[in-house]
């Protein structure tokens, strides 16, 4: 479907524009907080919880067989078998933690729609390739419906958003979790 452009960027600008004024700006970083999934563990991270502790006690094991005079030769490949699940298990959840989103803080929200700046102005003042970046960098989403004929306009903060951090001299993005708000744009006469 092909649609005018004014059509949807008057109504649009006006949605952004409202929704990051200076009397809305709270109440749109409360939506956002309170739009983010709520912190769950992943399953894999808890199935790789719980080799870790199945492999320590086996290895409590091996050690008591050892104790009662089992053959060292036998024990001892037991436990680099062990040892080597336990290691996978861990790296596992080195992997997890790293990607398992997380719920921001409001504080981090803040900081997010602080750094987008005024939008108002930025959106009034920009050409149309500079307002297609806005766009993008908003993660904006419109889903056309023709039944109402109105567009249903989504903001998803977090879609564009990688925080690059140094840990133990890898670098890693952290991205945060989604936190989206969105409303349904009338349309004007096509």
């Amino acid at each position: 479907m092909y649609l005018r452009e004014d059509a949807l960027t008057d109504p649009l600008d006006t949605w952004l524009a409202s929704a990051f004024a200076p009397h809305r700006i709270e109440q749109t970083i409360t939506a956002m907080a309170d739009a983010q999934p709520l912190d769950q563990p992943a399953a894999t991270g808890t199935a790789a919880q719980t080799i870790i502790i199945e492999c320590d006690a086996k290895l409590e094991r091996y050690r008591a067989a050892l104790d009662a005079g089992a053959d060292p030769a036998v024990v001892t490949g037991w436990i680099a078998q062990t040892q080597a699940e336990r290691a996978r298990a861990e790296a596992d959840l080195r992997t997890i933690a790293g990607t398992t989103p997380r719920r921001m803080s409001r504080a981090e929200i803040t900081a997010l729609v602080t750094a987008l700046g005024d939008i108002t102005t930025v959106l009034r003042d920009a050409d149309p390739a500079d307002k297609a970046e806005v766009y993008r960098q908003l993660g904006l989403r419109l889903n056309y419906q023709p039944e109402t004929q109105t567009v249903r306009a989504e903001v998803d903060l977090s879609a564009h958003r990688g925080v690059m951090v140094c840990v133990r001299g890898a670098t890693r993005t952290i991205t945060p979790p989604p936190i989206t708000i969105g409303t349904s744009l009338k349309l004007a006469q096509l």
